[in-house]
């Protein structure tokens, strides 16, 4: 039996996501001087599915959306950080529109699925 995260359309996305951001990391060739925003990039990207995962757990529907809104803020920030990237030119811009076009459709499913808990 899954676990109650598990069937969450949401959580199957911001997981396929943060696997498509460590790929990418892992084709990245950067200086390595920079592997604190690497980690920085990882770290947000994943956390996003964490959360979701973390807050369906949770014992209240209330607590539930607050680790929406933690994901969703998560999410916003691996966004600012694959900009950082492309600026920098370590992405090219149809690895960074792919992934700006997943992180769009999970902002839309996070923010839906906030505004349909009643707390």
């Amino acid at each position: 039996m899954p676990f109650s995260f598990e069937v969450l359309e949401v959580y199957q996305r911001a997981l396929d996501f943060c696997v498509a951001v460590i790929d990418l990391v892992d084709q990245l060739d950067t200086p390595r001087k920079h592997y604190r925003l690497i980690e920085q990039l990882e770290s947000s990207s994943t956390s996003v599915a964490l959360n979701i995962s973390e807050g369906k757990g949770r014992f209240s529907k209330k607590e539930f959306k607050q680790f929406l809104y933690i994901a969703r803020g998560s999410l916003y920030e691996t966004v600012a950080m694959l900009q950082i990237f492309k600026k920098k030119h370590w992405l090219d811009q149809s690895q960074y529109a792919k992934l700006y076009s997943q992180a769009e459709e999970i902002n839309r499913m996070i923010s839906g699925l906030i505004r349909s808990i009643k707390t």
